[in-house]
């Protein structure tokens, strides 16, 4: 009998373990719920977000927001699943997704505080104020004093009218923006994907991030991906990471950036700061706008191995690229820029700055500053014929406290209907090779190798040039002098721009288009 009592009773402890462990669903729906409900169900949903800021979850669980709903104030998320069950944030029922509205009475709509092994999806997230706000944001995701925090999921929202300060000193804003740090325990994210998102009318930016940015003070995220987003409309950057590490930033549209922001400040489309081995990839950059810098992509300063490939970049009037680095700050802070890749990507009629301090100045490919061994091989620069007081420079290389060193330009085509031409300055071992040059040009670079033909496209380009399908009139045609005129220069095989195989020891053609 007493055995039998005795596993009766390991039998109730073991059922009460099962159920306090077993995953729960809690439902949310403004119209139809009440606070005093118990969540569990449709018909017996919560009404508010004050009810689920007080939800302690459990991995497995998921907090569920009735679409076509409406909820004003701040939604605080703060909780950790684990590998095999994440907590989930998501929507049901049909319709819009549900929307929450910070009205600009708190400092971020969302804020994901502290958490882990986390999916958030499917929401509608804005904050309008009266007047603008520094750092004022839609969703942040902060980390602070936590450690390692591991697959964080950000997907299909739809993040629009944050009205942040578009002066960066004064703290900024953004759509979305993740945070690591602290000071007794330094944190940072392992795995953040930000997927599917539509960002539009942001400020100041759109995908931004705070972390150890020193290089005496390095602690990176690690395995952050920025992927199929849409951004329209920014004050500012559009997507920026800093202090990570192996970041894949690709699939993206940003499309009129730097709208807003004043004379002092600087942004561009996609760039990152403080960063080692970042990959730029499949991405459309166009219409970026403002006072200075301006270019659709950047390899700033204290980056290593940043990989910018397989991009389009058009109608930018800062230009197509920037790499950077400011000489004055050195080591431990600072380890320069060194080792910046940039190929087969396709930039079209960039840099047309016409107002502003700086109108003028827009070169295609602004290099300043003493970063280190960059090369820029099998890129497609297109420059249709240009008005009077446009700058027609190609390729601008100038001192940021320093001048650039070490750099290929090697297997490009460049195209122009005018004239245009190439400002080297004070900068040292420039390594021109193999390019094909069509149009009249100033200053071209001594370029053993060099071809001065037609490329012999398939087609001109339309006067609509947005999206990468409008880019095959560029491919080239079987007779063209580009094929196999260019230098190997990848140790591992590769693709052009349009997937085609590009084997190492063979001579790859000169521009985007392999065959």
């Amino acid at each position: 009998m007493m055995k039998l009592k005795l596993a009766f009773g390991a039998l109730i402890i073991s059922l009460f373990i099962f159920l306090q462990s077993k995953a729960a669903t809690y439902y949310v729906d403004s119209k139809n719920g009440n606070d005093v409900y118990t969540g569990l169900s449709k018909d017996k949903a919560w009404k508010t977000l004050s009810k689920v800021n007080t939800l302690i979850l459990k991995p497995g669980d998921s907090v569920l927001f009735r679409a076509a709903t409406t909820y004003t104030g701040q939604l605080k998320i703060s909780c950790a699943g684990n590998k095999d069950n994440k907590i989930v944030f998501s929507s049901f029922g049909i319709g819009k997704r549900p929307r929450i509205d910070g009205k600009g009475t708190v400092r971020e709509t969302v804020l994901i505080f502290n958490a882990e092994y986390l999916k958030f999806e499917n929401f509608e997230i804005t904050n309008l104020g009266e007047k603008r706000e520094a750092k004022r944001m839609g969703l942040h995701i902060l980390l602070e004093d936590y450690g390692i925090a591991n697959d964080t999921e950000i997907a299909n929202l739809y993040i629009h009218d944050v009205n942040g300060s578009n002066v960066k000193k004064e703290g900024g804003g953004a759509g979305i923006h993740w945070t690591n740090g602290g000071k007794k325990k330094r944190s940072a994210f392992d795995g953040l994907l930000i997927e599917n998102c539509r960002i539009e009318r942001t400020d100041r930016n759109g995908i931004t991030s705070t972390g150890y940015w020193s290089r005496q003070d390095w602690f990176p995220s690690r395995n952050v991906i920025i992927r199929k987003n849409h951004l329209t409309d920014i004050g500012g950057d559009g997507i920026v990471p800093i202090g990570c590490e192996g970041t894949l930033i690709e699939s993206n549209v940003v499309y009129r950036a730097g709208q807003r922001f004043p004379e002092g400040d600087a942004a561009a489309g996609i760039w990152p700061w403080s960063c080692d081995n970042t990959t730029i990839q499949y991405n459309e950059v166009s219409y970026t706008a403002g006072p200075w810098d301006s270019q659709g992509f950047d390899s700033d300063w204290n980056c290593r191995n940043t990989i910018i490939q397989y991009n389009y970049s058009h109608h930018n009037d800062g230009g197509f690229l920037l790499i950077c680095n400011d000489g004055s700050s050195t080591m431990p802070a600072n380890i320069g820029n060194i080792g910046t890749i940039i190929r087969y990507n396709v930039s079209y009629n960039d840099g047309s700055r016409t107002k502003w301090k700086h109108a003028g100045f827009s070169p295609v490919i602004h290099i300043t500053g003493p970063v280190l061994n960059t090369k820029i091989y099998n890129n497609l620069i297109y420059l249709p014929k240009k008005p009077a007081g446009i700058d027609s420079t190609v390729i601008e290389m100038d001192t940021w406290n320093g001048y650039p060193d070490s750099t290929l330009v090697a297997n490009n085509i460049f195209y122009t209907k005018g004239t245009a031409d190439f400002q080297m300055a004070k900068s040292k071992r420039n390594y021109y090779r193999s390019n094909l040059y069509y149009g009249n040009y100033l200053n071209k670079p001594e370029t053993p190798g060099e071809i001065l033909a037609d490329p012999q496209f398939l087609s001109q380009p339309d006067k609509d040039l947005s999206g990468f399908e409008k880019l095959k009139c560029f491919m080239l045609r079987a007779t063209s002098k580009a094929r196999g005129a260019g230098e190997s220069l990848t140790e591992s095989k590769i693709r052009d721009f349009f997937g085609n195989p590009v084997s190492p020891g063979q001579r790859p053609a000169v521009g985007i288009h392999e065959n």
